[in-house]
C-alpha cells in the first residue's frame, strides 16, 4: 500500500461523502484514524508518520477546498482529544487542554498534522458537524446529537475499515408534532 493509494482511497471517500451529505460552509468535520489499521495491523502496533501525513494532507486539502474546519481525534492515551487549528477553536468556541501529540500519545495523524498546522491546539470536547472513522477509532462522541451513519460505497482506505457520520436535528413532541410545514398546519 503506497503513500498515492491511501491518498486516492481517501479522495473516494470524501468525494462520495461530500455527494451524499451537504456538510455546512465553516462546519466542523471530525476525523479518527489508525493508521496501524490502514496498513492492515492492530490498532497501535503499526503507527506511521508516513500514513498520517498522506491522511492529513489529502483531508486538509478537501477541508480548505469546501471550507470547513478539521478536527483530528487523538488515541486514548490522551483521552481521545482533538487537535486543530486554534482560530478553529476560537470560532468554535471551544477550551484548550495542555497536551501534545507523540506516535503512541496521539497517533500519527495526529503528530502529523501538528508538524502542518500553524496554530496547533487539543482540546477536549467538540460538537462536530459529521466526520470520519477510519479504522475503528469511535467518532460517534464528537459529533452532534443526532448521529447518523452516511452508507458510502467506497468504506475503505488501505485495510482500514471507514465509517462515517452526519447529523440531524432531533425530532421531538409527540402525536400532534408535525415535521413539514405545509397547508395542514395552518388548519384549527
Amino acid at each position: 500500500m503506497t503513500n498515492e493509494q491511501i491518498k486516492r482511497d481517501i479522495s473516494q471517500v470524501m468525494d462520495n461523502y461530500l455527494e451524499l451529505v451537504d456538510f455546512p460552509t465553516g462546519g466542523l468535520f471530525v476525523v479518527g484514524c489508525s493508521t496501524s489499521m490502514i496498513q492492515g495491523e492492530w490498532m497501535s502496533t503499526g503507527s506511521s508518520l508516513e500514513v498520517g501525513q498522506a491522511v492529513f494532507e489529502t483531508l486538509n486539502d478537501y477541508a480548505q477546498a469546501n471550507h470547513f474546519d478539521l478536527a483530528i481525534q487523538g488515541c486514548e492515551h490522551i483521552n481521545r482529544a482533538l487537535l486543530m487549528e486554534k482560530r478553529t477553536m476560537d470560532r468554535h468556541h471551544f477550551d484548550q487542554v495542555e497536551v501534545v501529540p507523540a506516535m503512541h500519545a496521539g497517533g500519527a495523524t495526529q503528530v502529523a498534522a501538528y508538524q502542518e498546522m500553524s496554530e496547533p491546539v487539543e482540546v477536549e470536547h467538540i460538537v462536530a458537524d459529521g466526520g470520519i472513522d477510519i479504522g475503528g477509532t469511535e467518532i460517534g462522541m464528537h459529533v452532534r446529537f443526532v448521529q447518523v451513519p452516511v452508507h458510502l460505497t467506497t468504506h475503505q482506505i488501505g485495510a482500514a475499515n471507514v465509517v462515517a457520520l452526519k447529523t440531524r436535528p432531533k425530532l421531538i413532541g409527540g402525536a400532534r408534532a408535525q415535521y413539514d410545514f405545509t397547508e395542514a398546519n395552518l388548519r384549527s
